[in-house]
C-alpha cells in the first residue's frame, strides 16, 4: 500500500503554516487550499462563511463520511492606536499574551499594504522600568512596535494603519534533521497538510473510497463555529482533524496519533472511537487514547449546532499547543496511516 510520502507533508505543513490566516481572515489560505485540490481535479466548492468543502465520490452515495481540519489560526486585531504610535491588541482565539510576548508580526491594512512589528511589553526596558519582570502581561501592557518611522498615532494613521485591521504570527516555522517541525499554528495546519497529502494520494493511486467522502477545510474553528454547518444530511460520521493536547496528565505525545475520548464539549461517540483504536491495532498504528480537558473541535461545534452524526476527533500530539508549538514526523506519519485505513474502513453500525 502506499502512504503519502511523510516528508512531502512536512513540506507542505511548513507552506501553509507560513501564510497569515488568522480567524477571520483567511482568504489568501483558503485559495492556496483550492487550488491544490483543483490541481488535482478535486471538484470544491465554498461556504458562505469562506470555508473549502472538497468532495470525492465513493461506492456508496446514500450515505457519506465528512472529514474537517481548520486553516484558521490564533492572532490578533488592532483595538488602539496609542499616542506613542504603538498600536494595542484584541487577541483571537484563546491563548494568553505571554504566549505572543518578543513575537514578530504583521499588520495588514484594509487595503491590503502589509507592516512587520513586534510585539512587546510596553515595560520591555529593565534599564528603565523596575517592574519589568513581574508587571502583568495583558492587554494594558503589551503593544507592538511598528518597523516603521512613526512618533504619534497620526503618523500610523499615515500608514493607513487603522482599528480593525489584521494582525498574524511570524510562525518562524523548522523541519529539523531529528524529525521535529516546531512552528506556531501547527494548530491545525499540520491536520490540513496531513489531509491534502491523503487526497493527493487517494487521486494518485486511483483508490475508489468505500463511500463519497467530503473534506471541509474550515476557517473559523479557533473562535468555535468554524465546523458546525454545510454537512449534508446524508453525513453519518464526521470526524475532526485536529491536534493532540499534550502536558501533565496527558497520553498524547509527539510520535504517535492521538485519539480524543472526550474534552470540554463531552464524550466522543464511543463507537466510532472504538473503530479508530480497532484499527490503529489492526494495523499496527503507534496510537494513545486521552482527555483533552479545555478543548473544543469542530466535530463538538457540529454536535452543539444540532447536527445527527456520529463525531470523533483525533490528530498528531502537539507540543505547546497555542504558543510556540512542536511535533515530530512520527506523529505526522502516524496520523496518516490511521485516517488512511479510516478512509477505506465500513462506518460503525
Amino acid at each position: 500500500m502506499n502512504y503519502p510520502n511523510i516528508m512531502k507533508t512536512m513540506e507542505l505543513i511548513k507552506e501553509l503554516v507560513e501564510i497569515p490566516s488568522p480567524s477571520g481572515h483567511t482568504n489568501e489560505v483558503i485559495t492556496y487550499v483550492e487550488n491544490f485540490l483543483q490541481d488535482l481535479q478535486v471538484t470544491t466548492t465554498r461556504n458562505r462563511k469562506g470555508g473549502l468543502i472538497a468532495t470525492i465520490p465513493g461506492k456508496e452515495t446514500a450515505e457519506k463520511r465528512m472529514l474537517t481540519a481548520h486553516v484558521d489560526t490564533l492572532g490578533a486585531i488592532v483595538k488602539e492606536i496609542k499616542p506613542s504610535g504603538r498600536l494595542k491588541l484584541d487577541l483571537i482565539g484563546g491563548f494568553k499574551f505571554n504566549a505572543i510576548e518578543g513575537e514578530y508580526c504583521q499588520i495588514e491594512t484594509s487595503s491590503g499594504k502589509r507592516y512587520t512589528g513586534t510585539i512587546l511589553m510596553h515595560q520591555t526596558s529593565v534599564h528603565v522600568y523596575k517592574d519589568a519582570g513581574e508587571a502583568k502581561r495583558n492587554q494594558a501592557n503589551m503593544e507592538v512596535r511598528i518597523d516603521e518611522i512613526v512618533h504619534n498615532e497620526e503618523d500610523v494613521h499615515a500608514l493607513g494603519i487603522e482599528i480593525g485591521d489584521f494582525v498574524s504570527f511570524d510562525p518562524r516555522a523548522q523541519i529539523l534533521p531529528s524529525g521535529f517541525i516546531k512552528s506556531r499554528h501547527l494548530d491545525d495546519k499540520a491536520s490540513v497538510g496531513i489531509l491534502l497529502q491523503l487526497i493527493k494520494q487517494i487521486k494518485t493511486d486511483q483508490t475508489e473510497l468505500p463511500y463519497t467522502t467530503q473534506f471541509l477545510i474550515s476557517n473559523n474553528e479557533e473562535i468555535g463555529y468554524g465546523g458546525n454547518s454545510n454537512i449534508p444530511p446524508e453525513t453519518v460520521e464526521y470526524l475532526a482533524v485536529d491536534m493532540g493536547a499534550m502536558g501533565d496528565g496527558q497520553t498524547t505525545d509527539e510520535y504517535t496519533v492521538s485519539i480524543c475520548a472526550k474534552d470540554a464539549s463531552g464524550p466522543y461517540h464511543f463507537e466510532l472511537r472504538k473503530r479508530l483504536v480497532a484499527l490503529a491495532k489492526e494495523n499496527g498504528i503507534g496510537y494513545k487514547v486521552d482527555i483533552y480537558p479545555y478543548y473544543g473541535s469542530d466535530a463538538s461545534a457540529a454536535i452543539r449546532a444540532g447536527n445527527d452524526i456520529v463525531h470523533g476527533l483525533i490528530g498528531p500530539g502537539i507540543d505547546s499547543s497555542h504558543a510556540y508549538e512542536r511535533t515530530h514526523q512520527s506523529s505526522i506519519e502516524e496520523t496518516t496511516k490511521l485516517l488512511w485505513h479510516y478512509l477505506q474502513s465500513k462506518m460503525v453500525n
